[in-house]
């Protein structure tokens, strides 16, 4: 009897443990598993930039992405449904990047040209811009014609319109180039070379900063002025065309206009008392 009694107490309890097990290894009928909230989940953006070149790309005081750019780029992202992520890396690696797609789009003031278009797709462009010059004080040189001469040094930050725009037009000078804008303004201060060629707003911006040692031309002197665009990979077409419909109903709806009255309102004022055009004009 009490050998009887335990078999049949310990299959009882073999049984329990069986059915417990189970129970706790499906997950009820009304719960949604963790791999379908992922596939629902909106697709992050992200964009890159180099957060170098304030007040359009930059970090606040904690070190967060912030600026003009930084804005236009979470709007985009608002409209579109899908949360951004800034990815800060060096202008010249930002094109490589969208090619590798390690990034989806690229909104770093970003100057739409044709030897660009070879590799990436661009957006309409959102906001225009013009090449101007940081000048040492006690060089003799007063525009940028000046510069094609042999033992003038002109300094250029790497991969930027004013890089190409040295490199094509001033044969006869030399040419350095840097990674940061800061190392070209020293340059151009401390005497090293004779100009910067950088956009109006930057050379406006370093030559205040620098008033003793540097002075600044800022009328245009290119062809035809400069345009910025959101750059992309070529085979992204729908992409490109919701931004395209993004730029056109920001700029009606005055989206650049807020940007430019929270980021840039004395230097808006500035350029208009100089006669300078502004990016959003």
């Amino acid at each position: 009897m009490k050998k009887n009694y335990l078999l049949l107490l310990t299959a009882a309890l073999l049984i329990s443990s069986i059915l417990l097990g189970c129970s706790k290894s499906q997950a009820p009928a009304n719960q949604p598993s963790q791999a379908g909230n992922d596939a629902t989940a909106a697709q992050e953006l992200i964009v890159g930039m180099e957060l170098a070149y304030p007040p359009f790309e930059m970090t606040d005081e904690k070190g967060n992405p912030t600026g003009v750019s930084v804005d236009f780029a979470k709007d985009l992202g608002a409209a579109l449904g899908r949360p951004v992520k800034i990815e800060n890396m060096a202008f010249s690696g930002l094109i490589p990047a969208l090619q590798t797609k390690k990034i989806d789009m690229v909104i770093s003031s970003m100057t739409i040209t044709d030897e660009r278009k070879k590799t990436v797709a661009f957006s309409d462009p959102y906001a225009k811009a013009w090449l101007a010059l940081l000048i040492n004080e006690k060089s003799s040189v007063k525009e940028v014609k000046d510069l094609n001469a042999p033992g003038r040094k002109v300094a250029v930050k790497n991969g930027t319109t004013g890089h190409i725009y040295a490199q094509a037009n001033l044969p006869q000078a030399e040419i350095m180039v840097f990674e940061k804008e800061s190392a070209c303004i020293l340059e151009v201060s401390q005497g090293k070379a004779d100009a910067f060629i950088y956009d109006t707003l930057s050379i406006y911006r370093a030559w205040k900063q620098n008033e003793k040692t540097t002075r600044a031309n800022l009328n245009p002197f290119q062809d035809k002025v400069e345009e910025w665009g959101v750059a992309l990979r070529q085979d992204d077409k729908e992409l490109t065309a919701k931004v395209n419909q993004f730029i056109g109903e920001y700029k009606k709806d005055g989206g650049f206009t807020r940007l430019a009255e929270r980021y840039l309102p004395q230097e808006k004022k500035d350029f208009a008392a100089l006669g300078v055009k502004f990016f959003f004009d």
